[in-house]
């Protein structure tokens, strides 16, 4: 059997190899292996955050490259470069294999029997507009004669499922820019009027609403009205309404959009320039993509997903129905972090908490001077972090920097979870990361609160379906970089010691070794 090779072949290659290895390639690469062989769907938690760990690769590229059939592998750009580059170089040289490797948004022939590497946009695009193509059919027969770029039934590996909802709203999600409305205009030059009414109407609804520092709005009722009005308005000029042939494609897609039940409806302003942009976008995305997994079987793999191997909450997001499912733990010895958890610590909402970060803030800046390295500081709150940064540059001056990437060797970086997570890969690895609140998707940003809504109506717990799970996810990744020099993170949110989900943000952040207190010599026993 194939698993057989592939645990053979690996084996003997880890052998030769010099280097220190992932402990658990073999157990992963013979369930890839089953997968592929039985054509049985699975899900693989990796322990790290795929951007963190890429030794796991191997893992799926042995049995990939040994399988005799054509295998697709859906990975980011920054991951096909490094597959390229290192792990199928390495791999093809000693299994001596000549299966064609293939980068690409569609299949070289319908006979292929290489590996092709393709982005998440291309494959999704495709499985959407397969779907799509089904639903507008509506004949059962159609199922499997649609054509496609990546064909039926042909075995898939996503690599970094972390990120697979995000890219599946950002496939589905249609928008309308300012420079849209100039084409809708030269698309229908005699409904001008109409055109710049509803723009008009629009800018004055979406500008009165109050400024927040996320400058995003849901929709209300009378917007949405403005744009129904105006689509009935060039309807008049279609002859067949319902496929609006002659508007603009972005007009096309955001309508098909519009009309589809379960979306969410919200604006993104530039205030200072006067303009808009307007999205529409799904509420959950189970529904488009469980009928895609029947489509062919997928092995997806994924970093730290959710506490349970089962994955029950990622699984209902994804629309995953029955698959096989493994989780890899840490490594203690490897992997561990120091944890500073103060148990006596205002909480968040707190007037007493500003003020005990600052000085907690200072405290740890000053007794980790002792080792040279990056320290970042997480603030998520926008007037806060701007604060912070403040306070610290007027002490340590210009090592501080408020989310920049040039940074000295023992600079500080103050910065918000979305700015740490996107370049933290380009960034050495800090000695310090401190925490000053988990990061739980704020009510006061309108998506969050749209979703939020969204649960509520169907009367299902939204803080432990989504709230929780989107913050422990975080906040794996944030602090991934840490594992690899074993640093320090100081978390100053007391709710994990005082709320009852403290234990598995606990949970999420092991192995650790934790303390109540600043320790004068922390630093010193990590050097």
């Amino acid at each position: 059997m194939i698993e057989v090779e592939v645990h053979n072949s690996l084996r003997a290659f880890l052998r030769e190899c010099k280097e220190t290895y992932w402990p658990h390639h073999l157990t992963m690469a013979r369930l890839v292996a089953r997968a592929l062989r039985l054509e049985r769907s699975a899900l693989i938690q990796v322990g790290a955050p795929t951007s963190a760990n890429v030794r796991y690769r191997l893992s799926y590229l042995a049995p990939a490259l040994m399988w005799s059939g054509p295998v697709i592998v859906v990975a980011t750009e920054a991951t096909q470069q490094r597959l390229l580059k290192v792990e199928i170089p390495q791999l093809q040289g000693w299994l001596s294999t000549e299966k064609e490797i293939v980068v690409g948004d569609a299949l070289p022939d319908p006979n292929f029997s290489g590996l092709l590497i393709t982005s998440p946009s291309s494959w999704l695009s495709d499985r959407v507009a397969c779907r799509e193509a089904h639903r507008i059919a509506c004949r059962e027969a159609d199922r499997f004669t649609t054509q496609t770029k990546f064909g039926h039934g042909i075995p898939t590996i996503l690599d970094g499922v972390d990120d697979l909802e995000t890219w599946t709203r950002q496939q589905l999600t249609a928008t309308i820019t300012p420079s849209d409305w100039e084409e809708l205009i030269q698309a229908f030059p005699h409904r001008i009027e109409a055109i710049r009414d509803a723009r008009v109407q629009l800018t004055k609804e979406i500008f009165q609403h109050p400024a927040n520092p996320y400058e995003c709005y849901l929709l209300e009722s009378t917007e949405k009205q403005i744009l129904s009005h105006l689509f009935a308005v060039l309807c008049l000029d279609q002859e067949d309404s319902a496929k609006f042939s002659g508007l603009p494609a972005s007009w096309q897609i955001f309508w098909q959009r519009f009309t589809t039940p379960g979306q969410m409806y919200w604006a993104q302003i530039a205030r200072n320039q006067g303009l808009f942009t307007v999205y529409c976008g799904p509420i959950e995305v189970a529904t488009t993509l469980k009928p895609i997994w029947l489509e062919q079987p997928v092995v997806l793999i994924g970093g730290a997903l959710e506490l349970e191997a089962e994955a029950p909450i990622y699984r209902q997001q994804l629309g995953l129905g029955d698959l096989t499912c493994l989780k890899f733990s840490l490594d203690r010895h490897s992997e561990l972090i120091q944890l500073y958890v103060p148990d006596s610590f205002p909480l968040p909402n707190t007037p007493q908490f500003q003020a005990a970060l600052l000085q907690e803030i200072r405290r740890l800046l000053v007794i980790s001077t002792v080792v040279e390295g990056l320290t970042v500081l997480l603030v998520s709150d926008v007037p806060l972090k701007a604060q912070v940064g403040a306070e610290i540059a007027a002490e340590f001056g210009s090592r501080v920097q408020v989310e920049k990437t040039c940074l000295d060797d023992n600079g500080i970086l103050v910065t918000g979870w979305e700015f740490w997570l996107e370049h933290q890969d380009v960034l050495p690895a800090p000695h310090l990361l401190l925490i000053a609140t988990l990061p739980i998707p704020s009510l006061e940003n309108p998506l969050v609160a749209g979703r939020v809504a969204d649960y509520k109506q169907q009367r299902q717990d939204w803080f432990r379906l989504y709230l929780l799970p989107e913050a422990l996810n975080v906040l794996q990744r944030a602090i991934a970089p840490v594992r690899t020099t074993q640093g320090v993170v100081a978390l100053l949110d007391s709710r994990t010691i005082h709320r009852s989900y403290g234990q598995q943000v606990l949970t999420a952040l092991s192995p650790f070794a934790r303390i109540n207190y600043i320790d004068p010599n922390l630093f010193s026993l990590e050097s």
